[in-house]
């Protein structure tokens, strides 16, 4: 009987591979965890820093350092993550050296509430905790406002937020105890009657023709109030 040489080259190749793979993956899998690595993807502001995500880390898995990949829960240290509330997103991975990689991106905050207690308002429309480590620089929001129910205070701070002009010269929005809203702008001395937030695009545009026009006479200083509430017309008291 012949031998076929070739099939049996073939088989012990595969046999080896296989064996190659198994060995592979039981020793990355006993490989120790090093100490985390941190990336913050995004805006680069330090709202939360790498030690603070370290010690997220380590706090929901103890003694992470030095012990086997194959016993971590990658997903319960990105639920872990993502609990702090200046956290969007994050995902956390084992490298094949045994690096713990975290990518973390951070909220982004577009509005920050100055009433009995402060906190941001994030580019979602959530909660968002002040940072011991930075300050944005957004609108301050004073007056009467419900934590439960920043809907209109969210669409206004987002149309700032994404808004050259307005992001530029709203330092305040302020909201009164029946939901109407007034502005601040940068070095005037007038406040801007909002109103509510319907017709927002119209009446911002009114209020940019207003100010361009107020700037090229000189006389935004002239003005107490600016009324935007009025269909197609800008009403100024002296």
């Amino acid at each position: 009987m012949k031998v076929n040489w070739n099939y049996i080259k073939v088989f012990v190749l595969l046999v080896f591979t296989v064996f190659l793979y198994a060995f592979s993956l039981k020793k990355n899998g006993v490989r120790e965890v090093s100490k985390p690595n941190i990336e913050f993807v995004g805006e680069n502001r330090p709202f939360i820093t790498t030690n603070n995500v370290s010690k997220l880390l380590i706090q929901n898995y103890q003694g992470m350092k030095n012990v086997p990949k194959e016993t971590l829960d990658l997903n319960e240290l990105e639920t872990a993550l993502k609990s702090n509330p200046m956290v969007k997103s994050a995902e956390v991975y084992v490298a094949v050296n045994g690096t713990l990689n975290a990518k973390v991106e951070q909220k982004t905050p577009i509005a920050r509430v100055n009433t009995n207690v402060s906190y941001y308002i994030d580019d979602e429309g959530s909660f968002m905790p002040l940072s011991a480590n930075y300050s944005a620089r957004v609108p301050l929001v004073t007056g009467y406002v419900e934590k439960n129910n920043l809907k209109n205070l969210f669409t206004l701070a987002q149309k700032i937020n994404n808004d050259v002009f307005l992001k530029k010269h709203v330092i305040e929005i302020h909201q009164s105890l029946n939901k109407t809203i007034n502005l601040k702008l940068r070095q005037c001395n007038f406040i801007v009657q909002l109103g509510d937030v319907k017709l927002l695009d119209k009446k911002i545009n009114n209020l940019k023709a207003f100010y361009k026009k107020s700037l090229k006479e000189n006389t935004l200083n002239d003005y107490k109030k600016v009324n935007l509430q009025f269909d197609n017309q800008v009403v100024c008291s002296r």
